[in-house]
């Protein structure tokens, strides 16, 4: 009898485990907020950027997919033009420690000095968190964030989805036409995208 009871109740707890999840973030929705340790020693808070455009750009330094975006500086050329016009842009590794492409603050300071990073700032959540509160699934992943804190863009950098260097200038950048759209202050067309490139290693 014990045992024919304590089933159904594993049961019930198995499939009510999904709605006992933090839910992710939404496109329409407040950006959840954070703070996180930099790998310039500060720690960085996105409320802290409220009333400005914020781009979140999940990275993996031995990401092919990443490395596609860095190797001949396109990722900096699309940061500094962005900071250039008051957008803020955090880059986030959200590797823990022991996983491919995880950084201690050291090592992302020599990285973005190496690779001519043009970020506001590159972000250590080594547990993940963030990563989980925003449903971060590759390396890059990209979120936009308007003035008013709501999230307005998610998903893959551009349409694609290859590690191949040559074909980031055929591409459609999603976040860059984001980034128009919102300047002239027209609702971002292509709100959401599948994003592509390596695993978030969690």
């Amino acid at each position: 009898m014990k045992i024919l009871l304590l089933v159904p109740f594993a049961l019930s707890a198995l499939f009510m485990a999904p709605a006992l999840r933090a839910a992710e973030a939404e496109v329409g929705k407040p950006a959840p907020n954070f703070t996180l340790p930099g790998g310039d020693g500060k720690m960085h808070e996105l409320a802290a950027s409220k009333g400005k455009i914020v781009v979140l750009e999940w990275t993996n330094p031995d990401c092919p997919f990443v490395k596609k975006f860095y190797e001949k500086g396109d990722m900096p050329k699309l940061q500094k033009d962005a900071l250039s016009k008051g957008v803020v842009w955090y880059r986030i590794n959200s590797g823990k420690p022991g996983k491919q492409g995880h950084q201690t603050a050291q090592q992302i300071a020599a990285y973005d000095k190496s690779h001519n990073v043009a970020a506001t700032a590159s972000l250590i959540d080594a547990d993940s968190k963030v990563a989980l509160a925003y449903g971060a699934k590759t390396t890059p992943h990209m979120y936009v964030i308007n003035a008013e804190g709501v999230l307005v863009y998610a998903g893959g950098i551009d349409d694609k989805p290859s590690p191949k260097q040559e074909d980031i200038a055929g591409a459609k950048n999603y976040v860059t036409q984001a980034l128009e759209e919102i300047a002239a202050g027209k609702p971002v067309s292509h709100p959401t995208s599948k994003s592509y490139g390596c695993g978030v290693k969690y």
